[in-house]
C-alpha cells in the first residue's frame, strides 16, 4: 500500500503538483455523477471506470444508467482529444448479492447501515479489479453526491486499502462544486439523470 508521502497530492484536494500519472480504477455509480469527476481527474490520471452496482436492482433502471455511462465517456473521450482515453469495464450484475448482503437492514433509514454495507460492496469490487488489471489505486465517484457521507465511504475506502495493499484516492467531490457541475455535464451531454440512489428501498422511500 502506498503511503500518505508516496501518494502526495492524491490523498487530498490541495493544489496541483507534477506527479507520474498513475493508473486509477475509478467505481462509477451513474454516468452524471461520473462527468465532474473524470473532468477533474483526465488529466492526472490514467483513468479506467468501474461501471459495478449490484445494489441498482430495477434491471432496466441499471441499464439505462449502463448506457448513460457509456454514452458519457464516448463523448468525453471524443471532446477530449488532448487527453488519454478513458477506458470502462463492467462489474457482474449482481442484484441478488446485494440483497442477500443488506438482510435484516431493510428499515433502516437512507445513510444509515445499509448504505455502508453497500457502499463496501462496490469499493471491495473496485480494489479487486484494480488489482487485477494492475492499477496502482482505486477510487469512487460516490462522494460527488450530496446525499453520500464522504467520512463513511473514506473510512470504509481506506480500511480495504489496507487490506488488499492497494492505494486509495481519497478525496470528497462534492468539493468545488462538484456536484454542481455534474449537473451541468449532465445536461451539455444530454444524460439520463435518476432521482432516487437504485436499491429497491430507497425507490420504495422515493414512491
Amino acid at each position: 500500500m502506498m503511503t500518505n508521502k508516496e501518494m502526495g497530492v492524491l490523498a487530498g484536494d490541495g493544489p496541483d503538483k507534477k506527479v507520474e500519472r498513475l493508473n486509477l480504477m475509478l467505481h462509477s455509480c451513474c454516468g452524471p455523477c461520473s462527468s465532474s469527476v473524470i473532468e477533474r481527474l483526465a488529466g492526472e490520471f490514467n483513468i479506467t471506470v468501474l461501471y459495478y452496482n449490484p445494489c441498482i436492482t430495477d434491471e432496466e433502471e441499471y441499464k439505462r444508467r449502463r448506457a448513460a455511462q457509456v454514452e458519457f465517456i464516448e463523448k468525453f473521450n471524443a471532446e477530449r482529444i488532448d487527453l488519454p482515453d478513458i477506458n470502462l469495464v463492467e462489474g457482474p450484475y449482481e442484484p441478488g448479492a446485494f440483497l442477500e448482503i443488506t438482510k435484516g437492514h431493510e428499515e433502516d433509514p437512507e445513510g444509515g447501515q445499509r448504505c455502508g454495507i453497500c457502499f463496501r460492496q462496490r469499493l471491495e469490487k473496485a480494489a479487486q479489479m484494480a488489482a487485477f488489471h494492475g492499477c496502482d489505486l482505486f477510487g469512487t465517484t460516490l462522494t460527488v453526491s450530496p446525499h453520500k457521507n464522504y467520512e463513511i465511504i473514506s473510512a470504509i475506502g481506506k480500511d480495504i486499502a489496507a487490506r488488499y495493499g492497494i492505494g486509495f484516492l481519497d478525496r470528497d467531490f462534492k468539493k468545488q462544486d462538484g456536484f454542481k457541475r455534474s449537473i451541468e455535464l449532465s445536461k451539455k451531454y444530454g444524460l439520463y439523470r435518476q432521482n432516487y440512489c437504485g436499491c429497491v428501498y430507497s425507490d420504495w422511500r422515493r414512491k
